[in-house]
């Protein structure tokens, strides 16, 4: 399961997704050129996206496969990425196993 946090430069939690992803055959089937961002999580390891990257993710979201992440956690997604974008020195985790 890969979770998703906001979290402040110090690391302190700032918001935290309620859902989670399951690493599936969907998630790491994605073509890592067309989805940059998510294209290259890792179910083992941490991944960080600063501010400029958000954006990137935010524009996947919209555009990914039927299956790939369920429609809550693509909502709760999209709300941690505009949390980053409206804050100062944020990131969003995504935290695995």
């Amino acid at each position: 399961m890969i979770n998703v946090q906001v979290r402040g430069e110090s690391g302190t939690i700032e918001a935290r997704a309620r859902h989670g992803v399951a690493w599936g055959p969907e998630l790491a089937a994605l073509d890592q050129s067309e989805f940059p961002m998510l294209g290259h999580l890792l179910p083992y390891a941490d991944t960080v996206f600063n501010s400029r990257q958000v954006v990137t993710l935010l524009a996947e979201v919209p555009r990914l496969p039927p299956g790939v992440v369920s429609d809550a956690f693509a909502r709760e997604l999209v709300d941690l990425g505009q949390t980053v974008l409206d804050g100062q020195g944020l990131y969003l985790w995504f935290l695995g196993d």
